[in-house]
């Protein structure tokens, strides 16, 4: 890790576009720690069960099948920037092509440099990621699933929890949202259109609330339905874990909170109690596999109102 190296890269940001991105990926990794991916055959017997085991019992308990990515990739921290920076590229594109900025050479520095910390970030925090590649240019590859295998180490100790319960705990997760883009095929689509819609808008100047609407009611969708798999399906009780993680996320210094402002971390922990509150009714009331309805089609999710009314859900989709 060289911050002052990580700086200079940033400084000399060029191109003809907004932000430099191949210097934000060089940036982010100048001023990261990749950590050591040092793996024993005892780790790699473990990731290799703990997802085989995931898929086995979400599907089970879910009443649904799905396949997880034939390569399960366990990294560095440089290698999950590897694997972002394009996802970050293509999301702004939309805000790039219509920006016009007043002072490019500056701007551009700015927010190469606003990238690359942002990138760094997440590098150092991501435990694991299903990569449903949304905005890809060739939406039929291969999806994604990573763990950063030293921030898993590094987060088991913080939390003084076990490594193989929490490695194990963390793939349930990720497999989760796996056995939800599964049994949804148009789920990439929905959010896609959704989310390139709202972008679009923004980069006009105008803000279509319905797009972000119908978005954020998809992705607490998306996080309830995981915890909810996981929950039911999971060796044992979690409440331990989920109480350590979240106190771990609800501290840092400063900047730190102020970055996960920015990377609406805050927006995704709404998402994520409004999805649980949601799922725990629908599955008290009909069952966990019922509450797969919501892969139906896109007419089956459910709206704003109804994440915080379920009845009124189960009264529309599953009567």
């Amino acid at each position: 890790m060289n911050l002052l190296r990580s700086v200079r890269t940033v400084a000399e940001a060029s191109g003809t576009g907004v932000v430099d991105w191949d210097r934000v990926g060089r940036a982010a990794k100048e001023g990261t720690d990749p950590g050591s991916l040092d793996l024993s055959p005892a780790d790699r017997a473990g990731y290799a069960s703990d997802v085989r085991d995931a898929r086995d019992r979400l599907g089970s308990i879910g009443g649904i099948s799905f396949a997880v990515p034939p390569t399960v990739e366990v990294q560095n921290r440089h290698h999950w920037i590897d694997a972002n920076v394009e996802t970050f590229r293509t999301v702004m594109a939309p805000v790039e092509s219509h920006a016009a900025p007043a002072f490019p050479e500056l701007s551009r520095i700015a927010n190469t440099g606003t990238m690359s910390v942002l990138l760094a970030f997440l590098a150092r925090n991501v435990l694991g990621q299903y990569d449903p590649l949304l905005l890809a240019d060739e939406p039929d590859g291969d999806h994604g699933l990573y763990f950063v295998h030293p921030n898993v180490v590094r987060v088991a100790d913080e939390l003084d929890v076990s490594y193989p319960r929490f490695r194990r705990w963390i793939a349930f997760h990720e497999v989760a949202h796996a056995a939800e883009f599964g049994a949804a095929p148009w789920l990439p689509d929905y959010l896609e259109s959704r989310m390139e819609d709202g972008v679009a808008a923004i980069a006009a100047g105008e803000l279509d609330r319905d797009a972000f609407r119908e978005l954020d009611a998809a992705m607490t969708a998306v996080e309830g339905y995981a915890e909810l798999l996981m929950d039911r399906a999971f060796d044992d009780a979690t409440d331990d874990l989920r109480r350590k993680l979240d106190a771990r996320r609800s501290g840092g210094g400063p900047i730190s909170r102020i970055l996960r402002q920015l990377l609406g971390l805050g927006l995704k922990r709404r998402q994520y109690e409004r999805g649980v509150a949601f799922f725990d009714h629908v599955a008290d009331e009909r069952g966990v596999a019922a509450a797969a309805a919501v892969w139906d089609e896109p007419t089956a999710l459910p709206t704003d109102a109804e994440i915080d009314d379920p009845a009124a859900w189960i009264r529309r989709v599953n009567p």
